[in-house]
């Protein structure tokens, strides 16, 4: 009996870890479309498309469950209006630095917001954090400046991009722990769907451009499978735990520098990989520690 529980709980795990594994290549391959599309139109014009389109499904799926007005009530609307703008405004600053860097540059520096959330869960909430949580973060901290090189004469003030983004992130992640405390998971998400579609149209159509039938194919795309790897995460959650996953999500990097070099051409720099391995190393070690 002890056997076959066992085995079923292996094979829910196992499939937590093949969707994370595959949100984060869908994550990779939105990225890459990001930067396609980065070219010829504004970010903000991206946000507005994508946001109207989460909107929308976000609105279909709380009326698919007969919820439509349960969510509207939050115990603490200012804290979901503030996490909503900052999930926005972590992915405007990552799309806008894809303007400028590489694909694996780019995650390469943003993978330091779990020890950014780490750190600033000890500094603005208290939490207790031990010697091993600080070793990791200070390894992934001279990771970071390791892919920076300031002091070299190569340093680019856009790579301070992703970092302000990550640092956003963190500020969400944190959030986000503590309002899903007292707010359901459907007043979550239509905070972020309305909140986030309503400021994205304040700035998208000032800056709006007609985009051509091919464009409006990438634009469905770009939208629809940041859609799908969220809920192959929350999925995930469901099978295994945060903890187990979170090693994983660090292949993120893996499948963008692969996309950033077949479709793009781009190599990471010796010093790049290694910048990136000592963060990875530290937010692995974070995750052990726990």
């Amino acid at each position: 009996m002890v056997t076959a529980v066992h085995g079923s709980d292996t094979t829910r795990i196992r499939r937590g870890i093949s969707m994370c594994l595959l949100a984060m290549l869908i994550f990779a391959s939105q990225d890459g479309i990001t930067k396609l599309l980065v070219r010829d139109f504004s970010v903000a014009q991206l946000l507005m498309v994508r946001y109207w389109t989460f909107l929308l499904a976000a609105i279909a799926f709380l009326a698919w469950r007969g919820d439509a007005r349960a969510p509207t009530r939050s115990s603490m609307p200012l804290l979901q209006v503030l996490r909503a703008l900052l999930a926005l405004g972590e992915a405007a600053l990552f799309g806008w630095g894809l303007r400028y860097l590489g694909l694996a540059e780019s995650h390469a520096l943003f993978a330091v917001f779990p020890l950014l959330t780490l750190s600033l869960a000890g500094v603005l909430l208290g939490e207790a954090i031990g010697l091993r949580h600080w070793v990791a973060a200070v390894v992934g901290f001279i990771g970071t400046l390791v892919i920076l090189r300031p002091g070299f004469g190569l340093f680019e003030p856009a790579a301070l991009i992703p970092l302000l983004a990550a640092l956003t992130f963190a500020a969400y992640n944190l959030l986000s722990r503590r309002i899903s405390q007292a707010d359901s998971f459907a007043t979550n998400l239509l905070y972020m769907a309305l909140v986030g579609a309503v400021a994205s149209t304040c700035f998208g159509i000032p800056v709006w451009q007609p985009p051509s039938p091919t464009e409006w194919a990438l634009l469905g795309v770009y939208a629809v499978t940041g859609m799908i790897a969220h809920l192959l995460l929350i999925k995930a959650l469901e099978y295994a735990p945060a903890a187990v996953l979170q090693p994983f999500n660090y292949s993120l990097l893996v499948f963008a520098s692969l996309v950033g070099l077949l479709a793009f051409g781009e190599f990471p720099d010796t010093w790049t990989i290694a910048g990136a391995a000592l963060v990875l190393a530290g937010g692995m070690y974070a995750a052990r520690a726990r």
